[in-house]
This record gives C-alpha cells, sequence and structure tokens, in this order.
C-alpha cells in the first residue's frame, strides 16, 4: 500500500459491517483474491456478496444470518490459506493497452514524481501491472507495481465531475483505466480507446483480479483489439409481454425497478434495486406478482399513464396521489384500470418514493440480467419518457385487495425520520465518542442527495464527526447500501442501492436492515436522527418487521379468470 493510504482493519481481524456484513483484514490483494476464492468455492448459504478489497475481503449476507458465526467461518478460512502466497494465486492473461500520453495532469505528475514527462512515461509501461481489484465503477481496476515514485502521486484536491472513458489515471498508489465516463479524482495522464466494460454479455469486465496490464506508448491509438465480452447478444425483434401503459408524462424521475443486480459488486456493478424494498415486494404481491417482479419506482411526484389493454395496478409507499380516470383512488391497495383510462401518479405525501405495480410485472429487456435503472453507472433503461411503452406478463391471480393498516409504518409523520444504526468497522478512525454522538444530532437530508447517496447536514456548530488532522484515506475496500461515510467534511453520507462497490471514507455505522426502506423514503429538507442499536436487537427488529410484512396482505380481489 501507498504511503498516503492507511489500513483500514488489521491483518486477521473481522470487524462488523453493520448487521449485514462484516470485513476481514488481510495481507494484500493476492490474500483477499484467495479468500473469496474459497468463499465463493464453498457457496455459503447466506451469502450475497463477497468483495476483495486492497487489504480487505468485505462479506455481505442476509440480514438475518448469525454475524458472529460467519465472522468464525471467515478466520478459520483465513488461516486455512496462511500458506498461501502471491505466488499461487491466479495469475491471469497478459492485456497489452496502447496509450497516448498527453492527459492534462501528466506534468503535474511529473513533477511530484521528480523527473521529466518522459521519465514519468518509461516508468510506467517498464513492468506489467497486476490487477489488484475490481471496483468503484463496473469494470474499474485498481492495477498494482507501480515504481515507488508514481506510487507517490496522490488524488487530485478536487474531483472532476467527468472522467471520459478511456483515461489512464494514478493516484495512492496505482494505476487504472477508467471504463466509462465518470466523476473521478485521479490525475489523468493519457488515454486508450480500448474497451474495458460491456453490459452486454459476460464477463462484462475485460480485465479479473491477477490478470497483467502491460501500457504501451504510441504517438496515435490503432483500432481497438476485440474480446469475447464485446459479442453482440441477440436482442428480440419485439419486446416481450404485453402493452398495458404509454407514458403521457414521465413524472420527476420514474425507472424501472426490480431485484436489481446482487453478487456482481466484485466486477465494480452496484446492485441497484428499490430504495425501498419493502414498498416494491408489497405492491407487487397486491397484484399476485413474485416480490421482485419489475415495476415503477416514483420519486416525489410520478407520471401520468395511459392504459392500453385492462389490468390492475396498485401503488405502495408514501401515500400518493393517485386518480383513474380523473377520480381519486387508494393507494395500498388493487385497483382495476380499463383501456383508454388514464391513471395519474400525483405528489408523493408522505415520504419520497411510491412503487406502482401491475397485475403481470413490468417486463423489458434486462441488462446483465436486471431491468433496474442504476443511477450511477446508468446501467438500465433510464427513466421514464413520453410516449414509451410499459409492457407488462400475463396477470397471475389470485390478487390480494388491501394492507393490513400497520404494513407501511415506514417513516414518521411528524418529527425526525429515526434510522436505526448498527456499528462500523471505523469508529477509531472518527471523532472521539462519533458514535454516541449520533444519536444525539438532528441531521438534514441535503438536496444533492439520491439513488448514489444520502447527504446528511448537521446543525451548525455541531462538532464534526470526522477524525481532526487525518490525510490519509483508508485503502479501499467493499462497501454495503445503509454505510454511514464520514468524509473529511465531517457531514454523514449513507450510501443508497446505486452507490459505489467500493470506498476509501471510515464507515462509523451502518443502517440496519430493518430501516432500509425508511432509508429510501428520505427526501431533500427531511430531518433525521441516527439510532445506534445492537446486532441482536437489530435481528430481532429483522425477524419481527419480516413477520408483520408476511401477513401484510389482506383479502382477494374478486376477478374472473377466462
Amino acid at each position: 500500500m501507498s504511503q498516503l493510504v492507511e489500513r483500514s482493519v488489521p491483518v486477521g481481524e473481522v470487524r462488523p459491517l453493520g448487521d449485514h456484513a462484516c470485513i476481514l483484514g488481510v495481507e494484500d490483494a493476492a490474500r483477499g483474491r484467495a479468500v473469496v476464492a474459497a468463499i465463493t468455492g464453498q457457496a455459503w448459504p447466506e451469502l450475497r456478496e463477497a468483495v476483495g478489497g486492497l487489504a480487505t475481503v468485505m462479506v455481505a449476507f442476509v440480514p438475518d444470518a448469525d454475524p458472529a458465526d460467519v465472522g468464525q467461518r471467515l478466520i478459520r478460512l483465513w488461516r486455512a490459506l496462511a500458506g498461501v502466497s502471491a505466488d499461487d494465486v491466479r495469475t491471469g492473461a497478459r492485456v497489452v493497452v496502447p496509450v497516448v500520453f498527453d492527459g492534462p495532469d501528466l506534468g503535474q505528475v511529473a513533477a511530484i514524481s521528480g523527473g521529466p514527462v518522459h521519465r514519468v512515461v518509461e516508468l510506467l509501461t517498464a513492468t506489467p501491472l497486476t490487477v489488484a481489484v475490481l471496483g468503484f465503477s463496473p469494470g474499474f481496476a485498481y492495477l498494482s507495481g507501480l515504481p515507488d515514485a508514481l506510487a507517490a502521486v496522490p488524488r487530485r484536491t478536487r474531483p472532476r465531475p467527468t472522467v471520459a472513458a478511456g483515461s489512464v489515471a494514478l493516484a495512492n498508489g496505482h494505476a487504472a483505466v477508467y471504463p466509462s465516463a465518470s466523476p473521478g479524482g485521479w490525475q489523468l495522464i493519457g488515454r486508450t480507446n480500448e474497451t474495458f466494460f460491456t453490459p452486454r454479455c459476460p464477463p462484462y469486465a475485460r480485465l479479473a483480479p491477477g490478470d497483467q496490464v502491460q501500457f504501451v506508448p504510441v504517438d496515435e491509438l490503432p483500432d481497438p483489439q476485440s474480446w469475447t465480452g464485446e459479442d453482440a447478444l441477440t436482442v428480440p425483434a419485439h419486446p416481450p409481454g404485453q402493452a398495458v401503459f404509454t407514458v403521457e408524462e414521465a413524472g420527476i424521475w420514474t425507472v424501472l425497478q426490480d431485484a436489481g443486480r446482487p453478487g456482481l459488486a466484485a466486477l465494480g456493478v452496484p446492485g441497484a434495486g428499490p430504495a425501498d424494498p419493502d414498498s416494491l415486494a408489497l405492491a407487487n404481491r397486491l397484484v399476485g406478482n413474485q416480490p421482485d417482479a419489475g415495476a415503477l419506482e416514483v420519486t416525489a411526484r410520478g407520471p401520468t399513464l395511459s392504459c392500453l389493454a385492462a389490468t390492475f395496478v396498485a401503488a405502495v409507499g408514501g401515500s400518493p396521489e393517485l386518480t383513474v380516470a380523473g377520480q381519486p383512488v387508494s393507494s395500498d391497495r388493487v385497483v382495476p384500470v380499463k383501456a383508454g383510462q388514464r391513471l395519474g401518479i400525483g405528489p408523493v405525501r408522505q415520504g419520497f418514493r411510491s412503487y406502482l405495480a401491475v397485475g403481470g410485472g413490468l417486463v423489458g429487456h434486462p441488462v446483465m440480467g436486471s431491468l433496474a435503472t442504476d443511477q450511477l453507472s446508468r446501467l438500465g433503461p433510464g427513466p421514464l419518457r413520453p410516449g414509451q411503452e410499459l409492457r407488462s406478463a400475463p396477470l397471475a391471480p389470485p390478487l390480494g385487495d388491501h394492507l393490513a393498516s400497520d404494513a407501511v409504518g415506514t417513516r414518521e409523520l411528524t418529527g425526525p425520520i429515526v434510522l436505526r444504526v448498527v456499528a462500523g468497522p471505523h469508529e477509531e478512525r472518527c471523532a472521539p465518542g462519533a458514535l454516541a454522538a449520533l444519536a444525539h444530532l438532528t441531521l438534514t437530508v441535503d438536496g444533492d442527495s439520491n439513488r448514489v447517496g444520502l447527504r446528511l447536514r448537521a446543525p451548525a456548530g455541531s462538532p464534526s464527526l470526522g477524525r481532526v488532522g487525518v490525510t490519509a484515506e483508508l485503502d479501499s475496500q467493499g462497501v454495503v447500501t445503509g454505510a454511514v461515510q464520514i468524509p473529511p467534511g465531517g457531514d454523514p453520507v449513507i450510501l443508497m442501492p446505486d452507490h459505489a462497490t467500493m470506498g476509501g471514507y471510515p464507515v462509523l455505522a451502518v443502517v440496519a436492515a430493518v430501516d432500509h426502506g425508511r432509508l429510501g423514503q428520505c427526501a431533500p429538507g427531511d430531518s433525521v436522527r441516527l439510532q445506534p442499536i445492537g446486532h441482536h436487537e437489530s435481528r430481532r427488529l429483522f425477524q419481527e418487521r419480516q413477520r408483520r410484512l408476511a401477513r401484510a396482505v389482506s383479502g382477494h380481489y374478486p376477478i374472473a379468470v377466462d
């Protein structure tokens, strides 16, 4: 690791990452790869993700698993691999990458490394670099093995809002190629036109941990070499399902969501999926769908839809204003809509998001196995647009009728929204007493918040939650939805479903799984309190919530099936 980066977890120690994940400190990225491979090979039944970091392994598991048991197995597995060296871990393909070295930060990098520009190029291209891990964004590979002079190059003090795809960059002991356009704070020294990520078919990412990357300087870029991940998929000529609605007005931010893309974090692909998973599941169950079927996630104010074929809908979460043919109808229950009628989803009145499920489930062309729209990596179909057709699978009775009165208690109607949190792995890297201090702070949701992160502002004059005088970053490691990160400014950021798969800010706490629905309903301007609880309490609350959700759908809507 670079001297600019601090180790976040001691080697051989397991720390909780909230109530549904933990972090193991390992010697290096190579040992982490060996541990991840062993976990995957054992097929742990409660496993959701296993993500190797630069000096950690993050394991995410189902929320009602026993974190102590998972941690003990992780330690035993790590100890069993004690004789594994970097030479024993997968050494993959050798990938040659032609680079034009004309980046805007090349001169600054030369000054930091203490030599002329041509020396930077010579040092970077002298020997192959090794793919340590993938993360941050889809297909983004952290390349290790830089010479000391280049390993001392820090991040930029101010990130760029957009870095072009193919940019070759250095920061904090690693090199990388940006696979797609994204914000970024690395030092840009060159560019290539090689493709490193495609969502069209496996293996999706061109590079894998253990691969060797050889940069080669060129004056102009040749035609890029093809690779198997770019083979075109056969897309059906006709969209699946039956057309049920046409979009007249799209709303503020209305997107398709389903279960998302779990299990792909090791490729740098966010999980996405619903911001309020409870409301999505209940809306789908009301109209006879599987809980994770495709549905619309409405933010703040929804669309106006023209019905093309008779169907049934249900809107759950946020208590939106609903109309059919201009007449108000209720949320949290099954509503019939006839061909020719207009369905309006107005402002969300008691929260921030609502979920509109359609009988049979909305369908389309999946991207990496999901219909979900991911705001960070721009995977998926994107927000609704006027004129777009929405299609559904066949109706699958029986339907429910309505929700029990206590089924959707996802947020308080008055006062601050209380989000219960469980300790994270980096409390000592925050201000003394920061975790306890959370319970006494009323934070405000900032207007810059979105599906990537909920940005919170502390009241003026509040003591900072961040550790004073810290300049080094933590080693990049896997993170989970609900993680409460503490950036240098001290104001917390809570990671939402579209978050980057790895992070380098200290994680003080993680929102308990039972409150992920509440988290998804937090709107800009809302007041939020973060209430620390223990693991046993979080498991009890989660299991109690699951029992309530299981009996939430009441009655059967009377329909005739031909």
